[in-house]
Parts: structure tokens; sequence; C-alpha cells
């Protein structure tokens, strides 16, 4: 009897090697809707100062979850820990552990997020190699931060990096009136 999963895959999906993304990948094994959950990870919640003494094969699993708060794995990784990244997703955020369709995917299609939906700190950058005509070169934990992003992805971030982005935009918005204030208030 196979070992239970501690992670959700949905049925509709399977990891599988995937050289060209450096092991493994999940690939779609039949249609999938807009808005369909396709996985929720497990594992243990540690802070920053904890993550950043983990090995590398730990950290290229982990996901931050909050603020200084990141989900490590526990154990070995499971199919649904083989998510990749990619500059033009398919598959987004829901919640902090939850990933979603996007946008309707065709069966043999690889899921994956763009990391900027998740990662707003530098633990796991790299230079990414997703072949996209959109690619950015580099996935870096401050990606969430580019306002092209913002709209493409509102709904998709995780919860921390959305508060972020509305305090972000609330600042923005407000800068005129700040300036317009101090204009008058120099006359």
């Amino acid at each position: 009897m196979p070992k239970p999963a501690h992670s959700y895959l949905s049925p509709k999906l399977e990891a599988r090697q995937n050289p060209a993304k450096g092991g493994k990948g999940i690939f779609a094994l039949q249609a999938i809707e807009p808005g369909e959950l396709l996985i929720v990870w497990d594992g243990i919640i540690v802070p920053y100062e904890r993550l950043i003494h983990l090995p590398a094969a730990v950290l290229s699993h982990s996901v931050q979850v909050e603020e200084g708060l990141y989900q490590v794995l526990e154990r070995g990784p499971e199919p649904a820990d083989y998510l990749n990244h990619s500059c033009n997703p398919n598959a987004g955020m829901n919640g902090q552990i939850a990933v979603v369709a996007m946008r309707g995917i065709h069966q043999g299609e690889e899921i994956c997020i763009d990391y900027a939906m998740v990662d707003g700190s530098p633990y796991d950058q790299f230079e990414c190699q997703c072949g996209e005509p959109e690619c950015r070169g580099a996935v870096t934990g401050e990606d969430w931060a580019r306002p092209e992003l913002w709209e493409r992805y509102r709904g998709y971030f995780s919860p921390y990096l959305q508060r972020r982005i509305e305090t972000l935009e609330l600042q923005k918005a407000l800068r005129p009136r700040r300036m317009a204030r101090a204009a008058r208030a120099s006359r």
C-alpha cells in the first residue's frame, strides 16, 4: 500500500521528471478549469532566523507564508512539492498554501506559479530559465514589488504580499495629496 501523502495534489495532476527545470515538475493529466484547486502544501512553520540555516534542498521546497514565517518540509518532498516557477504562470495562490488554476490548463501542460506570488525575501533567488517571452531573467525576493505584476496577479498573491501591495498602492495614491498639502503650506 502506498504511503499516504501529507500534501494534496489533485488527481488530475502528476509529478514527473522535468530535466529542463532541474529535476521534476507537475503536469496536467487532463484539462483543468479556471479556479480548480490543484495543490495544498504541508510542512512546519519556522522563522527566518531558522530558515537561513537549513540545507539548500529544504530551502528549494519552502514557501514564505507570512512576514518572517516560512513553511518547510518536515520530511522529504512529495509530488505536490515539485511546483516550478514561470514568468507566465497558469496557477496562483489561494491563501498561503493552496494553489489554484488561474486559467484553463490543457492536458500535458506543466503547472507553474510565478514565485513573485509567494516570495518576499531573498532566501531562494536564482537565474530564471522559464523561456517565456516575458521572462525577467532572475527570480528574486523583490519581484512581488513590480507594479506590472500587481494587476496581472491580483487575487493570486499570498495574503501577506497582497497586504504589502495594498500598502504601497495606498501610499502612491496619497503621495499627490501630501505634495499638494506641502505646496500650499509653503506659500
